[in-house]
């Protein structure tokens, strides 16, 4: 057999070196590293340009998520140094590219105060009265970490039964006392278990036995949560009310929240009020625009029009009067999947797209309606013409796993919109329930029947008449298994994405769609064997554990 050691390591002098990024040659110790010449470039030895998958493609495929795989770049930075910051519209910034969908099995007041809290921003459903969607709205911005701004409050003519009640229910009994029993209320006093724990009359007023108001230690409206923090300390109480000036009860904080409190550096947050951000769904019919009117009014930052094919007279129209009568007001529109439906908004003035159509989990309009596109090739084309008006892309739907938003963002898109990856969260609205031993949660398309009766047939149908009597379901009612809080999981999520970017070589995003649009970021296409090749396989059994 031929022997191999000590064979020289010639170099051919012929080629023609090929520089990839001649204004950003990599370094070592060593001097510059070396090039691939132009032949092997070009041949495919390294993947393929987005340009020439999803441009020049005689054999007019459209291509998902799962079709396509990212080839590893060179590695010169640290996890820590990879920046995933990104904007969602032309003037809000996100620190993470993670966004909830305006989903009633997804996003409510909880699941939007989470995702701001983390960097990335939730968008309240519209299947509530447009008085409830707004004091969804009024729900977030009123947050403040470490304060609770929505106490349990009961009245002097309550009971002491009704404190046992409310601690069987909820686990704790320091409730604070208003003389209308409401949030708002002016502060008379609070009660605590060591005022209960000796009365065996449980129809006893609490205001027999109740701490006054003027043996109180309360904190101001406005106080920051380390100067509360210490009121606390000096005074050794378990509940520190915050009063406003006509001393009426504004928030709670409690010692057992605040030890657990963690600060988030990360929080999308209004930096003039230091509110967090959140956005809303609307349909387009006309009296879409007093809901508007109404979200505006309790703060919203960002309205989404929430549609299945967004590109009609009718949202054209919503978009136009939301820009007219809110000029400050950030406006997404879609969905869309081409670029000729995207040059209609952006004329509009919309200050972002939405794009996906038929490709969730829960959705089934391309089996019902044969309208749609394959994820990838739709998020590809659109973003690469939204950028030259400047408006960022949300990708919405298609979302499995974490190589998933990494592929979305590595074609263009400025953010993920999710619904079923947060819908098992705890933050998701419903209840959790066993089947066959698996902890759930209820999870339905907008399209569903049992959705469109509670108000999202708007979303489908955009007059309203009565030739639209008989709904078409164009999604599926289902459930999804419990994946614990957000609180771990999108620290998951965001390290799963930095994983992904730093093996294709890139540091954040802008330098992504430089890549990308320079032909320097590459691509393959996967074969179905490649598909199946690149999961788990060829084991009797695996148990799969996120983190």
């Amino acid at each position: 057999a031929p022997s191999f050691t000590n064979v020289p390591l010639t170099i051919p002098t012929n080629t023609k070196p090929f520089n990839m990024s001649p204004s950003k040659k990599q370094k070592t110790d060593n001097g510059a590293l070396w090039e691939l010449d132009e032949e092997t470039m070009n041949s495919g030895a390294v993947g393929f340009t987005a340009s020439q998958i999803f441009m020049k493609n005689p054999a007019c495929v459209a291509y998902t998520y799962d079709d396509v795989i990212m080839m590893p770049g060179h590695i010169n930075f640290g996890l820590n140094e990879v920046d995933i910051s990104t904007k969602l519209t032309k003037k809000i910034s996100l620190k993470v590219p993670f966004v909830s969908s305006p989903m009633d099995t997804v996003t409510e007041h909880k699941m939007a105060i989470s995702m701001a809290l983390q960097g990335g921003i939730g968008i309240i459903h519209s299947n509530f009265t447009m008085e409830d969607q707004a004091e969804e709205v009024r729900k977030v911005k009123r947050f403040k970490n470490g304060f609770i701004t929505d106490p349990i409050c009961l009245s002097p003519s309550s009971t002491v039964g009704d404190v046992i009640e409310l601690k069987e229910k909820h686990g704790y009994s320091g409730i604070p006392i208003t003389d209308n029993g409401r949030m708002g209320g002016k502060l008379v006093g609070i009660v605590s278990n060591r005022d209960i724990t000796f009365v065996d009359d449980r129809t006893m007023k609490l205001e027999e036995i109740m701490t006054p108001r003027d043996k109180l230690s309360v904190a101001k409206q406005g106080v920051e949560l380390i100067e509360a923090n210490e009121i606390l300390k000096e005074t050794k109480k378990g509940k520190l009310p915050v009063v406003n000036d006509a001393d009426e009860l504004v928030a709670l904080i409690a010692r057992t929240d605040l030890l657990k409190n963690i600060e988030f550096s990360q929080a999308s947050k209004d930096h003039v009020t230091k509110q967090l951000l959140v956005g809303a769904a609307i349909g387009t019919r006309l009296e879409d625009r007093d809901r508007a009117a109404a979200l505006v009014e309790a703060g919203v930052d960002v309205i989404v029009v929430d549609s299945s094919q967004g590109d009609s007279l009718y949202q054209l129209d919503i978009v136009k009067h939301l820009k007219a009568s809110h000029p400050k007001l950030q406006v997404i529109a879609g969905n869309i999947v081409t670029p000729l439906q995207a040059i209609h908004l952006i004329q509009a003035g919309a200050d972002g797209l939405r794009v996906g159509m038929g490709i969730g989990s829960i959705c089934t309009t391309q089996e019902v309606c044969a309208v749609g596109r394959a994820q990838a090739s739709a998020v590809y084309h659109v973003a690469k013409f939204a950028r030259k008006h400047g408006v960022p892309i949300l990708a919405d739907g298609g979302i499995k796993s974490t190589g998933h938003i990494t592929k979305a963002l590595s074609l263009g898109a400025s953010c993920v919109m999710m619904g079923s990856m947060l819908a098992g969260t705890d933050e998701a609205p419903g209840e959790y329930f066993y089947q066959d031993g698996v902890r759930l949660k209820r999870y339905r398309g907008m399209g569903s029947i049992e959705a469109m009766s509670k108000g999202s047939e708007k979303r489908y149908v955009w007059e309203n008449n009565s030739a639209h009597s008989v709904k078409v379901a164009q999604g599926v009612s289902g459930a999804v298994q419990d994946k614990g809080t957000l609180l771990r999981y999108i620290p998951y999520l965001v390290q799963g994405v930095r994983h992904g970017m730093q093996d294709a070589g890139v540091k954040s995003l802008d330098e992504t769609w430089e890549k990308l649009y320079n032909d320097e970021l590459r691509f393959e296409i996967r074969s179905p064997a490649a598909q199946k090749e690149g999961g788990v396989h060829g084991l009797h059994s695996y148990q799969k554990r996120l983190f």
